[in-house]
């Protein structure tokens, strides 16, 4: 009887302190968002009993362990406050927004006296799944039935598994498939059929659905962006092209026949110079550097033979001679000689 008392006694004291690191469970984080690490109640009880606990996880050194927190009787030292908040009502260690480096075993370890008593956390981070598309690879018409291979994908997420079912919630459903491809044969009569496909991870889900209301690439209510943006994008710029090529040879063929503006009218003015040749003659002065030059004389005629002489003026006699210069010849020139005439006309043309 004695030692079924002392084996019972080291059981249960096995039980609450343990005898190695403690119990393990798994955490999954949601990348970005908030994540909680609770501890059992058997903990909490401990906790409050003995007032002594130590929130820490692993590094990157296997022989070393960083430390999060403190607490003992009712006062706690967060080391680390601008990434973990601390619930003293049950001990939780909150981490404000996840991380992937945050995906570390944690620890929460009571101590007593020289014992302690371990919980640990591994914590798995996953990033959540966007929406899925649904591409359709092919499609075949034949028999009146259309067949139809279709892509379940999503952008983002961790570990993304993805699954096929109808809406009718039939497992005998020719929609019920597990991955991305769907090999998918109906009649063209079945215009309510109808594929949803979820694409799921351990944190989150997301699903879109997949109308059979024709046998074509046409997906009523999941069509993919990228094919969208293509059926669309390159008619209108076909469009703006031809536009522009039958504007601009328009314009130019008007460029090419346009007269000029009135505002830069052009006259031209021509000229007729006739010359009546005279006699040369030298008519330097003597001691000039010139051997030798042409004068034109200006013939004035006299007065009319009615007009009297101005009074004070010299009278000079017609026929004054003009000193011959050295190496000139001299000229007589006659009474009667004509004068030399240049006519100039200008013909401005008719517009």
């Amino acid at each position: 009887m004695g030692c079924s008392v002392c084996l019972w006694l080291v059981v249960s004291f096995c039980r609450v302190w343990g005898m190695g690191r403690g119990t393990r469970e798994t955490v999954l984080g949601t990348l970005g968002k908030a994540t909680v690490l609770w501890i059992p109640q058997e903990f909490q009880n401990l906790t409050q009993s003995f007032g002594v606990a130590t929130w820490k996880r692993d590094t990157a050194d296997p022989h070393s362990k960083e430390v999060l927190l403190k607490y003992m009787n009712g006062n706690y030292t967060n080391y680390a406050p601008s990434q973990n908040h601390f619930h003293s009502s049950n001990f939780s260690l909150e981490i404000l927004s996840t991380k992937r480096q945050d995906q570390r075993l944690y620890e929460y370890i009571i101590s007593k006296d020289a014992k302690e008593k371990v919980w640990q956390i591994q914590l798995e981070v996953y990033e959540p799944v966007s929406k899925p598309d649904i591409q359709v690879l092919s499609w075949a018409l034949a028999n009146d039935s259309c067949t139809v291979t279709l892509n379940c994908t999503a952008a983002r997420g961790d570990n993304v598994s993805y699954s096929w079912t109808g809406l009718e919630a039939s497992s005998s459903s020719p929609c019920a498939h597990n991955g991305s491809l769907l090999h998918l044969s109906y009649h063209l009569n079945a215009t309510s059929l109808a594929c949803a496909c979820t694409a799921s991870n351990p944190v989150s889900s997301s699903a879109v659905t997949f109308n059979s209301s024709a046998c074509s690439f046409e997906q009523r209510g999941s069509a993919s962006p990228e094919l969208n943006l293509v059926l669309v994008v390159v008619p209108v710029v076909v469009v703006l092209v031809l536009i522009g090529v039958f504007t601009a040879l328009r314009v130019g063929r008007l460029w090419k026949h346009t007269p000029p503006p009135e505002d830069s009218e052009v006259r031209t003015i021509y000229s007729q110079v006739q010359r009546v040749e005279k006699q040369k003659i030298p008519c330097s002065p003597p001691g000039t550097e010139h051997p030798s030059c042409t004068t034109i004389y200006a013939a004035a005629t006299g007065l009319p033979p009615d007009t009297a002489q101005a009074p004070g003026r010299i009278q000079h006699s017609p026929r004054a001679e003009t000193p011959t210069p050295r190496g000139c010849s001299p000229l007589s020139q006659s009474p009667d000689a004509e004068p030399m005439t240049v006519y100039a006309s200008v013909t401005l043309p008719k517009i």
